[in-house]
């Protein structure tokens, strides 16, 4: 079973905490991407981050001294996004390391899948961003099906706690073979239940704490998450989507 997650645009680096443990698995063409962005103007830059000057010239700053094996940090570490937050990695007991590393999958438009623990350096790229790198039209051509097969294993299990954004990569190669199921967390609003952003990725990083916490292997006890607020709505569910509904009061 393998847990995919969007990264983080927010980054730091933490040589101190833990060392990372192996790098990632597709750094060639992580290469060809800086590359591609080293020859654009800091305008071109700025517009493909779609940011503000200080992230942009912090980002520009970045590109230029980047190096992709040096000063690193394990990947769930780097980022600071509120998922990552809430999953609270630095505070992981005794085989929780163990299980993100074997199960969490870290989806990123610069380095394609990312381990917990692979050694990674900040930079900026969305995976939506418009991005030609290689004659490539955009970040999901570029990238094709690599990340499907690298988060995919023996079992075909997937639990998607990514972004749309980022969930995209996988859902379009999948066969029909494969268990996806994705988590969404909702909350009622004005007689709808609808997905908020904030609490949705609390909902997301939590769960990932979760599923380490118990050691989750059978997706069947994802259905006792009850942390947050959310309770899970059997009869809203199916075999491909599990949603959790955030009630006041629990």
């Amino acid at each position: 079973m393998k847990i995919i997650l969007s990264p983080a645009k927010k980054m730091k680096v933490d040589t101190d905490t833990l060392e990372y443990q192996g790098m990632p698995i597709f750094l060639e063409q992580t290469q060809e991407i800086i590359s591609w962005m080293r020859a654009k103007t800091y305008g071109e830059l700025k517009s493909l981050w779609n940011c503000n000057e200080s992230i942009a010239q912090q980002n520009a700053e970045r590109l230029q001294y980047m190096d992709l094996y040096k000063n690193l940090t394990p990947a769930v570490l780097a980022y600071e996004g509120i998922a990552y937050q809430y999953m609270a990695p630095t505070v992981f007991e005794e085989g929780q390391f163990d299980y993100v590393q074997e199960h969490l999958r870290i989806l990123s438009g610069f380095y394609g899948v990312l381990k917990p623990m692979d050694g990674v350096t900040p930079y900026r790229l969305e995976m939506q961003a418009k991005a030609n790198v290689g004659g490539q039209k955009n970040l999901y051509d570029f990238w094709g099906d690599k990340l499907y097969l690298e988060c995919k294993d023996e079992d075909g299990i997937i639990i998607n706690l990514a972004s749309k954004e980022y969930s995209k990569c996988i859902e379009k190669y999948l066969a029909s073979s494969d268990t996806y199921i994705t988590c969404t967390f909702c909350e009622m609003d004005k007689g709808k239940l609808v997905q908020k952003g904030t609490y949705a990725k609390m909902a997301r990083g939590e769960m990932v704490r979760f599923m380490a916490e118990k050691q989750i292997k059978d997706p069947q006890k994802i259905k006792a998450f009850n942390r947050l607020g959310y309770i899970f709505r059997e009869e809203l569910s199916s075999d491909t989507e599990y949603i959790f509904e955030r009630v006041a009061g629990q």
